[in-house]
């Protein structure tokens, strides 16, 4: 009987980015008393694997906690960048070992990696019984029946047929949610593999949005974060223009939701409607993600993008006129092919210059089968990682001083926890998105404080990147 496979999922699906340069996360560490291993292990969108577990638990399988109690061990892998390929192989080997010493009955393998090294994986892991690409995703539970029964299964369908509609079981807290708006990605930057692994970019329907959302505000969820490899581009191939302040105007006639939150968008797709929209919902958060990883036009040139220095100036300018209050996120690529001390300059003064809330760097990966990664003009991997971590102590201080400058006032937060150890209550305020941004610590003399509730908090002192406050009202 399939309930006597509990199932557990190892999402290994990694942000785009690390939120700290390899210094700027230790000294991060240092503040916060998180490991620097919690940090670059964050999650950015766990709505592939939340579906793959709707798909087993609708096929008789039950959940299980522990890995390393369970029958059958999904690994959701990604194939993004160095580091997390590392980290989905080591995880791949050391499930491997567990089911050769009889721990565990099936290993299935799926999510970017699989899709990416599709032969590799199946050649040389004989131990994952189930390999699955993106466009198989459906055939999981099928799979791991066929593997229980001992047949060893590799399928990898058409990267258009990865499910963007159907029942998930949610691995995020109950009072937050991602919802997928859109998949693939048609930008075809120099150093990103993902339009490789992925596909095309594809919108889902609205209405199909629509129908998931409400069903997410029926359930509790309080928080909703769109995302997609381009959030800005939604709609276009479907409407034939770019459609997210419609989607966002929709979403917010439903009742249930408090902040709705738009992540990873493109700054050529910021149009003034998108930003009249921010302005003017109050469920819209003031807050926008754009990865614009460069700011020297010759090397956003070759990165396949566009835009320079003063242009990318204008835009940030643009989007604070017409949102006040916004709270500027990018992500920033450092040591890319080619770069020079002169355009690694202007990119520390673009830092200076716009003063991002939040920012990320990260040195630039070299990716196979991508225009960059077969470039002769390598930049050293430890001057990359020099480089991030110089543009990190420059947020570092940025950020540390727009702290002491939110002393004082007042934010409205989302309790996500109890710190027993420095007894205080925790949780984000609009400037933070979950699993990327820092929290509000707070004291209260409130007795019937609950996760997921929004509280007001008055700002009494910032340490590090985190903020300290007090409940009111």
């Amino acid at each position: 009987m399939k309930e006597n496979n509990p199932t557990v999922m190892l999402t290994l699906d990694r942000p785009r980015e690390l939120r700290f340069g390899h210094r700027a996360m230790k000294r991060w560490a240092a503040y916060t008393g998180k490991s620097v291993a919690e940090l670059e292990t964050t999650v950015m969108n766990p709505v592939d694997a939340e579906i793959l577990l709707a798909l087993m638990v609708n096929n008789g399988y039950e959940i299980c906690a522990d890995a390393q109690q369970c029958d059958v061990v999904i690994i959701n892998t990604c194939g993004f960048i160095e580091d997390a390929k590392r980290e989905s192989i080591e995880t791949i080997f050391e499930f491997a070992q567990l089911k050769n010493q009889g721990q565990v009955k099936v290993l299935v393998v799926t999510g970017c990696l699989a899709e990416r090294y599709r032969d590799q994986l199946v050649s040389e892991i004989p131990e994952a019984d189930v390999v699955l690409g993106i466009g198989s995703n459906t055939q999981i539970a099928q799979a791991v029946q066929k593997a229980l029964d001992g047949q060893r299964v590799s399928a990898f369908g058409d990267k258009v047929d990865l499910p963007l509609n159907g029942d998930r079981v949610l691995s995020t807290a109950n009072y937050s949610a991602y919802l997928k708006i859109a998949e693939g990605c048609d930008n075809r930057c120099s150093f990103c593999a993902i339009p490789l692994i992925r596909g095309g970019f594809r919108s889902r329907k609205m209405e199909d949005i629509l129908e998931e959302a409400r069903g997410l505000a029926a359930s509790g969820v309080k928080e909703l974060n769109l995302v997609a490899q381009d959030t800005t581009r939604y709609g276009q191939d479907l409407y034939g223009k770019y459609s997210l302040d419609k989607l966002l105007t929709e979403l917010c006639k439903i009742d249930g939701f408090h902040w709705i939150r738009v992540l990873y968008g493109y700054p050529d797709r910021v149009t003034d409607s998108l930003l009249e929209v921010m302005a003017r919902e109050p469920k819209v958060v003031k807050y926008i993600d754009l990865p614009l990883q460069h700011a020297s036009g010759r090397v956003l040139k070759e990165m396949n993008r566009n835009g320079n220095f003063d242009s990318l100036c204008a835009l940030m300018q643009r989007i604070r006129s017409k949102v006040p209050g916004v709270v500027l996120r990018t992500t920033l690529i450092a040591g890319f092919p080619g770069e020079t001390e002169e355009d690694f300059e202007q990119l520390c003064e673009f830092v200076r210059a716009v003063r991002f809330e939040r920012l990320g760097c990260f040195a630039y990966s070299q990716e196979e089968d991508t225009p960059a990664g077969e470039r002769e003009d390598q930049v050293d991997p430890q001057v990359r990682m020099h480089r991030a971590d110089l543009v990190m102590e420059e947020q570092m201080d940025i950020a540390f001083q727009m702290g002491k400058e939110l002393v004082g006032k007042k934010l409205e937060v989302l309790v996500e926890g109890y710190d027993d150890e420095q007894q205080m209550y925790y949780g984000r305020s609009y400037m933070d998105a979950p699993d990327i941004d820092t929290r509000t610590s707070f004291v209260t003399e409130q007795e019937e404080v609950q996760v997921g509730d929004f509280v007001w908090v008055e700002v009494l002192d910032s340490v590090g990147y985190d903020l300290i406050g007090r409940q009111i009202g």
